[in-house]
């Protein structure tokens, strides 16, 4: 007789916790927000519900969600708090102001608008200004975008201007301008400030930026077409003209856009793929029956359900004042989907449908922003991959202990030892990490001593680090000198029992090479024009291959950290009104001073440059060359 196997149910992830037990139990079945806290308080993920009893107690039933994330996320709340609401609308307003403030770990969010650019129109002045920003205010302007390159929308707000001639200056300049400005020489400004055009003629075009800039085209070319023909029946053959220019602008671009629709019609399409650990969201916008732009959004993978993370972009996405078409084409059904229709509704000012099309064009659409979104994910794990496959030929090259999966680089900014700051940045697997980014403000050195700072920033940003967040690889900028000081400091770190010296290398980059040192012998070697790198008990420094993977791993670590200081010392020359120190040198005055930075870059490249690179710029005599070398000195 054989015997029947028992099949044991799977055990739900409360079991065994009262207090958990007890707050699934005492879950109100009524709309609002939820919180799952973990151990010590901190806020693992926020969700809005319908029914809070109902959503929640669904992460925790035994059978349950089979979908690993669900259960990982459930094993992990030690706590579960919640908010009622007065109804489901209230509640998505709320999940958005928490998201916000406790920026939890399995939410998926949207940066910053203030990390992205958009376009700005100051539609609550008198005569309005189009503007680039990077922060959204609530002060009755107009704002389109956000766009994540900055180049492209500059590009557009130049192409806006060439079809509607709005003012771009400040409004102090605005306001002080008595003639017409450069732009009204170009042909970029209709010369409101100086009271070329009337407050009606210039609304006109401000409607007119706002129609191109909302995709509405057609509509458009319809309003100045229609314009165009009564200036002619009036005999305004000048304003006429300008009409037809500015039609003939919008006509050619749209000759550029893929039509996707023979009616005029306004969608957003947004496809989602996941895969190598993050998600990604593409959207496509159209307009007019035309695709107008598309955008890639890219997010660190949770493991949640892509209903709740679809649900959670649309409703952050459309926070901002961004126009809101009548149709939404989604790759699948969010949480939601009436609830999200009813609140872009009310933005919007209109109906608004979420369709997941299931056959035609409208398909079509959404299998093109979906595979774009999956060559989105494509491209980053590619990238990673040659990053990674970079960090290893260093580790070859330069014969390191262990593969620099972590390397922290460091670099000091000063003006002749004023305004002295250090910084140091992080790279994981040849990728930076923002989060491991630290600026310091010089505090034990007095003058322009390199080394001391070098010493004072390595000390402060490891004395309290713990042994197992050090990185593999600590490179610092300069030579053998501040190589010496960096190991010095580790080996008093050591003894202190605070790091394992052992286990890191260290490297120095050289800066360029002086300008007295001794030319190549005829017939030697031609030296590579590669990083120079500076190891420890090695007398010559290893010369990379100008244009391998090592060489320009490290060139992107070094401008990346240099760049990262000399931000946050010009920031607090701004912020102290400190005026630059060529400012005391005779013969030097604006076009000369504006001649260096573009050939150095910044005061300590100019103080770094030597006396014939400093006589190669128009107008610096060797006099005033020397005059600049002395303020490196202090003399």
């Amino acid at each position: 007789m054989t015997e029947k196997k028992i099949k044991k149910e799977p055990e739900s992830p409360a079991a065994g916790r009262p207090l958990i037990e007890g707050q699934l139990k005492n879950l109100p079945t009524l709309p609002g927000v939820y919180l799952m806290k973990g151990r010590g308080g901190g806020v693992l993920y926020i969700g809005k519900a319908k029914n809070l009893k109902a959503r929640v107690r669904s992460y925790f039933r035994a059978a349950g969600d089979g979908r690993y994330a669900v259960k990982f996320l459930a094993s992990r709340t030690e706590e579960i708090d919640y908010i009622i609401t007065g109804n489901e609308k209230e509640a998505l307003l709320l999940e958005d102001t928490l998201l916000k403030q406790y920026k939890p770990k399995y939410n998926i969010r949207l940066k910053d608008s203030k990390t992205y650019v958009s376009i700005k129109i100051t539609t609550g002045e008198k005569f309005p200004r189009i503007l680039v920003t990077r922060q959204i205010k609530k002060d009755g302007s107009r704002y389109f975008g956000p766009y994540i390159s900055a180049r492209s929308v500059r590009g557009t707000i130049k192409l806006i201007r060439r079809i509607f001639p709005l003012c771009a200056g400040s409004i102090s300049a605005f306001r002080n301008r008595t003639r017409p400005c450069l732009d009204y020489q170009l042909g970029l400004c209709s010369g409101p400030a100086a009271g070329l055009i009337t407050e009606r003629a210039y609304r006109e075009l401000v409607g007119g930026a706002v129609m191109f800039l909302e995709g509405k085209n057609a509509e458009l070319l319809k309003i100045l077409k229609r314009k165009m023909k009564d200036a002619a029946q009036r005999l305004d053959f000048e304003k006429a003209a300008r009409m037809r220019d500015q039609i003939s602008s919008i006509e050619e671009m749209l000759e550029k856009q893929t039509v996707v629709s023979h009616r005029a019609v306004d969608r957003d399409v947004f496809g989602l793929a996941r895969g190598s650990g993050v998600v990604s969201i593409q959207v496509v916008f159209v307009r007019g029956g035309r695709i107008s732009n598309s955008f890639c959004y890219t997010f660190h993978d949770t493991g949640l359900p892509s209903e709740a993370l679809l649900s959670s972009f649309l409703t952050q996405f459309y926070r901002a004042d961004r126009f809101i078409p009548g149709e939404l084409l989604l790759t699948l059904r969010p949480e939601d989907p009436e609830l999200i229709e009813g609140w872009l509704g009310e933005r919007g000012k209109k109906k608004v449908t979420l369709r997941v099309p299931s056959r035609g064009d409208k398909l079509k659409l959404v299998q093109l922003a979906e595979k774009n979104a999956a060559e989105s994910i494509r491209k980053k794990t590619k990238k990673e991959t040659l990053e990674e496959e970079a960090a290893m030929a260093l580790m070859k090259r330069l014969r390191l202990k262990k593969p620099p999966r972590r390397i922290e680089a460091f670099d000091i900014s000063n003006i002749s030892g004023m305004l002295a700051v250090g910084a140091v940045v992080t790279f994981k697997n040849g990728v930076p990490d923002k989060s491991g980014y630290r600026l310091f403000k010089i505090r034990g050195v007095e003058g322009p001593d390199d080394y001391a700072m070098m010493h004072e920033v390595i000390s402060r940003r490891y004395s309290k680090t713990p042994a197992e967040a050090m990185p593999d690889l600590i490179i610092v900028d300069g030579g053998k000198g501040q190589l010496g000081v960096a190991l010095k400091v580790l080996d008093a770190l050591a003894l202190k029992g605070g790091v394992d010296v052992g286990g890191i290398d260290v490297a120095a980059l050289a800066k360029d090479k002086p300008e007295d040192e001794p030319r190549r012998p005829v017939g030697a070697k031609k030296a590579s024009k590669g990083e120079r790198v500076y190891l420890p008990n090695v007398k010559d420094p290893v010369l990379l291959k100008e244009g391998t993977a090592p060489d320009l791993l490290l060139r992107r670590i070094r401008d990346e950290v240099h760049r990262f200081a000399i931000t946050y010392q010009r920031k607090l020359r701004k912020k102290e009104g400190i005026t630059s120190i060529l400012d005391s040198v005779e013969g030097i005055g604006e076009k000369r001073k504006k001649a260096l930075y573009k050939r150095f870059g910044d005061m300590q490249g100019v103080l770094g440059a030597g006396i014939k690179e400093l006589m190669a710029i128009p107008g610096i005599t060797e006099k005033t060359a020397e005059a600049i070398k002395a303020l490196k000195q202090g003399r």
